[in-house]
């Protein structure tokens, strides 16, 4: 058992009968009442995202997890395919597990967390950014570059990000996979 001091992004807790992710929380302490925590759970078997508040010193049981390498394979439908970097296993996991599935390319490696008690994989970990090579995007307009103007790209995942003017087709670029957002041009 664990209580809300533990709470932490990325923290896998069984709530209302079903295993929740948690991937945003904050710790409010009100001039006045008792302290609280603000989280926002995601469940791994339906994806679905609730919001929750637990007061202070709540206790909550945690699910112990144990994390895995996976190479994406490729996807057929709405099933992903992985595969174990270590002893090359393959598993195949719903959308609804990925956090953001449509920056995913293929051949990029993947932390996956699976319950220890049965062995089932609750969700996909992405790594922090990913670089992706833009396929469509519209030339940029000289001169409107005083202003902080994006236009939308489309990147090789079929994935549409806002990008700035100066970014062509054939660039690489760095993308922020919790947020979707550009970051940066790849250094090539």
């Amino acid at each position: 058992m664990a209580n809300t001091s533990d709470i932490r992004k990325g923290l896998c807790i069984r709530y209302n009968n079903d295993i929740y992710k948690i991937i945003e929380f904050l710790h409010v302490k009100p001039g006045k009442g008792p302290a609280f925590v603000r989280t926002k759970l995601k469940s791994v078997t339906t994806g679905k995202v609730l919001d929750n508040t637990f007061s202070s010193g709540h206790k909550i049981e945690d699910v112990r997890v144990e994390t895995r390498s996976y190479q994406f394979l490729y996807a057929d439908g709405s099933t992903y395919h992985f595969m174990n970097t270590d002893d090359y296993n393959q598993i195949a996991l719903q959308e609804s597990a990925l956090d953001a599935p449509q920056l995913l390319k293929e051949g990029e490696v993947v932390t996956i967390m699976f319950n220890t008690e049965d062995s089932m994989p609750l969700s996909v970990d992405m790594p922090a950014s990913v670089i992706l090579e833009v396929t469509h995007t519209e030339p940029g307009v000289k001169g409107n570059t005083a202003t902080n103007a994006t236009k939308p790209a489309t990147v090789e995942t079929g994935a549409s990000v806002n990008v700035p003017l100066f970014i062509n087709e054939g660039d690489k670029i760095k993308i922020d996979t919790e947020k979707g957002n550009y970051m940066e041009r790849a250094k090539e």
